[in-house]
């Protein structure tokens, strides 16, 4: 059962059915910052990025190269493949090489198409998050949700927050620990702006930086800058192939 909250936030985001009837998420993802740079990352620039819901399964189109794609397949695999499907190169189990070894100082394509793909299903089904029944969640505050993830779900770290707008019920700040960077990376992932697609907002702007030991977000470094433009919500056919 949904928390009060929890409901309160899944109506302000266009309400329980839509989100039940939906099958992905498309956008255009733009994405910078010091995060990248740590990592020998070049930034990214509109990329195509369609994110089931039903499970994690992330396809971004026309990278790291212009006719390829990459595939985040759950927590099992990360691949890149040729537009006709032709498998590039993969890797099973990704998260268990991070954050040690190379990876502390270089990331590859595939360690890139991992880290960019969970994080983008995690953003962008939000809150469709809120249905699923491995996802063990509570309202710790009246603004505030916790989310525990199971090791089936690859995403940042085992326990989360979602603070909520006591407002309008849209998600203002997303606190995690970027565990693929390390056990130090406590991070405030702020959402600055909302855009619109079929009266249902969405968080279009965000700014992660890392968190303060009270919960609150530092002025600087910027950690990842998020833009998302063509947002739409996709029921049954899609217009991005898998």
């Amino acid at each position: 059962m949904l928390t009060r909250l929890a409901q309160r936030a899944l109506d302000a985001y266009g309400g329980e059915e839509r989100w039940r009837s939906a099958t992905a998420v498309e956008c255009r993802l733009s994405a910078h910052g010091w995060a990248f740079r740590l990592k020998m990352r070049r930034a990214m620039k509109g990329l195509q990025i369609r994110a089931t819901l039903a499970r994690p399964y992330v396809v971004t189109r026309d990278w790291p190269k212009d006719g390829q794609r990459t595939i985040v397949d759950g927590a099992d695999e990360v691949r890149i493949e040729t537009g006709a499907g032709e498998r590039v190169a993969s890797r099973a189990d990704p998260r268990q090489y991070f954050p040690g070894g190379r990876r502390t100082f270089r990331w590859d394509d595939l360690d890139m198409a991992y880290f960019g793909g969970y994080a983008a299903w995690n953003y962008l089904t939000f809150p469709a998050l809120l249905l699923r029944e491995d996802i063990a969640w509570s309202e710790v505050s009246e603004t505030t949700l916790e989310a525990r993830f199971p090791e089936s779900l690859p995403t940042h770290s085992p326990v989360q927050r979602f603070h909520i707008d006591g407002e309008n019920g849209l998600l203002r700040q997303h606190d995690y620990t970027a565990e693929v960077f390390g056990g130090w990376a406590k991070a405030a992932n702020v959402v600055e702006e909302h855009g619109e697609w079929e009266g249902i907002p969405y968080p279009s702007r965000r700014k992660v930086t890392p968190r303060k030991a009270d919960g609150r977000p530092r002025a600087f470094p910027l950690l990842v800058g998020i833009e998302i433009r063509g947002w739409r919500l996709v029921s049954g056919g899609t217009s991005v192939e898998a």
